[in-house]
């Protein structure tokens, strides 16, 4: 450690406490008086508003902190950092280090932000599922203390990098949200026609909507005989063994919707004169939705169970995947029997709209949330499909028809009555070529964000990680700091510190 610099725990420098909730029954607690602070609010800043306030008599149960009180997150998502410029009380997940005099609080905030006070937090964790840190253990944390003119010179110059760096990373956003908004601007273009206008003009035979829908038709009901054909091999198998299982489900027969009214299809943007608009529903061989009796979810398992978490635009992320027994899976896969070039889009809960294609080629189990389109592959392209669902102008439409406000939920009713573009299959594939030319360099650009993004924040890290190892300021900074008439080692400071304490 550098010179004149000190490391003592916190329970030696500072007052801790933990937070607390004043009965959720006793509505007179809650009011407009002061921020009740929760973790989701405390995100390594500064703290003066709360999503929810206590009442004069909730301040009187609730444990309120000074300004300049530096919060942690102990409970669950650890480690989060905030520092209050406003009186605040807060809940229980939260242990808080109050000021005191010789120790900056924005020395503290910052050190509790590195990862030399981070790593100490995730030692002392008490639990393997949910991480906690109680106040005893959290006193122990060993906490590094400089001489009071070096604090400030280092908070300073800490700031100074900060500020250049947050607005690096403030323009890195500015480019993401961009990028976001171009990809629309190409999937708007592409399903208006203005992708592939050249390379329509120069067609000379190209289907007509209408018969590429007689194709669809004829594709329909292949598709519901084979059906008919599995179904009695099944029964006859389940004949065979009485008593055991459920009995097969006779497919239902192909309906026909409704067509798009007069009023409606004069809502609808113009599309080129060789494109239609129809229904999901008589386009599609099959729309169908996951269970809808959540099964016991296991953390390992035969079958996979993908819910709409797992779905992303464009892809399916099996990140914190979780899995269902086969007993299980069998009932579940007998309702939703998702095959590979399947098209998984959610239709419950607030990423209602998100599609993404199923690559795989194994069985696995859907929630309800996730909706699937089943369409004959060689008649409409899945990934044409994949790219329509995930267009803007599409989840729009869609979201219209949501029913119920509560709760954002698209049925299977409206998904079937929900329209689609229908234009020839080579059309398909260059609109898709269109699309994937463009987004690829989307993708390589957003790579390189998200790299930077990384970069940016690894950086910060190193800012900190210097600033509390006492190699962030320069030997003339420190000189300057030392020349100060104020200036003492920080072991004279603690023992300060200490003796006020006892007080």
């Amino acid at each position: 450690m550098k010179q004149d610099w000190i490391e003592c725990t916190l329970q030696e420098a500072f007052e801790t406490v933990t937070g607390n909730t004043p009965p959720k029954k006793e509505k007179e607690n809650y009011g407009d008086e002061i921020p009740f602070i929760k973790p989701p609010q405390i995100e390594n800043n500064t703290i003066i508003t709360s999503l929810e306030y206590l009442s004069l008599k909730g301040k009187e149960k609730a444990r309120i902190l000074p300004i300049n009180s530096v919060l942690v997150t102990c409970i669950g998502n650890l480690g989060r950092v905030g520092l209050n410029k406003k009186e605040v009380a807060f809940n229980q997940q939260i242990n808080a280090i109050k000021p005191v005099s010789g120790i900056e609080a924005k020395f503290t905030f910052y050190q509790a932000q590195s990862i030399y006070f981070r790593n100490q937090l995730e030692k002392l964790s008490t639990s393997t599922t949910v991480s906690l840190v109680n106040k005893t253990s959290f006193n122990s944390i060993r906490f590094k203390i400089a001489p009071l003119t070096i604090q400030k010179a280092i908070v300073k110059k800490i700031e100074a990098l900060f500020s250049d760096l947050d607005q690096g990373i403030a323009d890195l956003k500015k480019a993401q949200e961009q990028l976001k908004i171009y990809r629309q601007a190409v999937l708007k273009k592409a399903f208006e026609g203005e992708l592939t206008k050249e390379w329509r003009e120069k067609q000379t035979n190209l289907p007509s909507a209408d018969e590429l829908l007689e194709q669809i038709k004829v594709e329909r009901q292949k598709y519901y005989e084979e059906q008919i054909e599995d179904w009695k091999k099944a029964l006859k198998n389940w004949e065979k063994i009485v008593d055991e299982g459920k009995k097969p489900a006779k497919p239902q027969k192909i309906k026909q919707f409704n067509g798009i009214s007069e009023d409606d299809y004069c809502k609808l943007p113009k599309l080129p004169s060789s494109w239609d608009w129809e229904k999901f529903g008589n386009v599609c061989l099959k729309i169908m939705d996951g269970t809808h009796f959540s099964p016991k979810n296991i953390e390992n398992g035969d079958f996979k169970y993908i819910t709409a978490k797992n779905i992303k635009e464009g892809r399916i992320d099996l990140k914190n995947l979780s899995y269902v027994t086969k007993e299980d899976h069998l009932a579940i896969y007998a309702r939703c029997d998702v095959k590979k070039g399947d098209i998984l889009y959610i239709k419950d809960g607030a990423t209602t709209g998100r599609a993404a294609i199923n690559n795989f080629d194994e069985e696995f189990s859907l929630l309800s949330s996730v909706g699937v389109f089943r369409t004959s592959h060689n008649l409409i392209l899945p990934k044409f499909l994949e790219h329509y669902l995930n267009a803007q102008i599409t989840r729009n439409r869609m979201l219209s028809n949501i029913a119920g406000v509560a709760i954002t939920r698209l049925t299977l009713v409206k998904l079937n009555n929900s329209v689609f573009i229908i234009c020839s299959p080579e059309e398909q594939h260059q609109i898709v070529k269109e699309i994937e030319s463009r987004l690829s360099v989307c993708d390589a650009v957003e790579q390189n964000i998200s790299e930077s993004l990384e970069k940016a924040k690894a950086l910060r890290q190193s800012i900190l990680k210097k600033a509390f190892e006492g190699k962030l300021l320069s030997e003339e900074e420190i000189a300057q700091c030392k020349a100060q008439p104020d200036y003492e080692p920080a072991s004279v400071l603690l023992e300060k510190i200490k003796k006020e304490k006892k007080k």
